[in-house]
């Protein structure tokens, strides 16, 4: 089997899957309060795209695949895909991002086809602070779908929190006690700047330091943690005694490119090499030739930059390339 080895020398096990750009949600650090323009069903990848675009990467290498979106859970029948993929030669671990809000009646079917572990958006623990932030929906629904999550036995369930100054940062320490109290792992990730990188931005962005701060006033006692199963490169910690983790995604303040192990399939069909740049391929061209497939990953890997520099703009320095304007949910979070 080959492996996909760009030139700094990193092995690419883990593809990435958006398999669509719309979401139930409106969340202020993913998209605009009015939204996106959506791409028209017909520009989406089937799922029949998907799967001969797997099997290429699989034999490239690739044994890790996650599914996102947009909201992965509103494209219908999801479960049917991630079976045809568990089964495909050489995956051997596939795992789902959602908001979690339309998991619950979904989760047992999901689990059974194949999906191994999840990671639920979880930005506040308070119902009005979450019709802020998601502009729409309903936290109790997201907390009945960690729920079924942790009933049909998803394992590590793993809570992604943006932080957010002025929004939620008062709410880390309760955070902290629910990773301590729960076999929950929560895991505070800063606010990228993908696809606007404006004064907004700037204004909600927190570096992490402050996550250890608190821990440290509120008396716990805490160490490094090591075995989460794809902990990729959150930075993972243990209140002693705790029944969960906690840890820590910090792209901007202590970038992890030189660890990166992952490229993106967007749902359009844009194989990205890295999230903040504007680079991608369209796999589209090569769907039904397998040497072509094959080619277009290897070029992927030779665009792949060293790092994304999101540390520089955050400063106002000039970039050494041409960030991304697609926002978050359009790429794949």
């Amino acid at each position: 089997m080959q492996t996909l080895t760009d030139r700094f020398g990193r092995v690419h096990d883990y593809l990435r899957i958006s398999v669509t750009d719309r979401c139930n949600l409106r969340c202020l650090y993913c998209m605009p309060e009015e939204g996106v323009e959506f791409a028209p069903s017909s520009d989406l990848l089937r799922y029949d795209d998907i799967v001969e675009v797997v099997q290429t990467a699989a034999k490239l290498g690739i044994t890790k695949l996650r599914i996102t979106g947009g909201e992965p859970l509103v494209r219908p029948d999801l479960s049917s895909l991630v079976a045809r993929l568990s089964a495909i030669d050489g995956i051997r671990d596939i795992s789902l991002t959602t908001n979690g809000v339309l998991l619950a009646p979904q989760a047992q079917a999901l689990r059974d086809a194949g999906v191994n572990r999840v990671n639920i958006s979880l930005d506040t623990l308070d119902p009005t602070r979450f019709k802020f932030i998601a502009r729409r929906g309903d936290l109790r629904r997201v907390m009945e779908g960690i729920e079924a999550a942790a009933r049909v036995g998803f394992s590590p369930i793993k809570l992604n929190c943006v932080l957010l100054k002025g929004v939620n940062e008062d709410e880390i320490l309760s955070f902290l006690r629910m990773s301590a109290e729960q076999p929950l792992h929560v895991r505070f990730i800063e606010y990228m700047p993908i696809g606007h990188a404006d004064e907004g931005w700037r204004k909600h962005y927190l570096p992490l330091s402050r996550v250890l701060e608190i821990a440290e006033e509120a008396g716990f006692a805490v160490s490094p943690k090591h075995d989460i199963k794809g902990n990729g490169p959150s930075e993972d910690y243990l209140i002693d005694g705790g029944a969960g983790s906690f840890g820590l995604i910090h792209p901007i303040s202590d970038h992890f490119c030189k660890n990166c192990n992952r490229l993106r399939l967007t749902s359009d069909g844009g194989l990205k090499p890295c999230l903040y740049w504007v680079d991608e391929l369209n796999v589209k061209p090569a769907l039904g030739d397998p040497e072509a497939m094959h080619d277009l990953f290897m070029r992927a890997l030779d665009l792949k930059p060293l790092n994304h520099e999101m540390a520089a703009k955050l400063a106002n320095q000039e970039l050494s390339h041409e960030p991304t304007a697609r926002r978050m949910s359009q790429i794949g979070g």
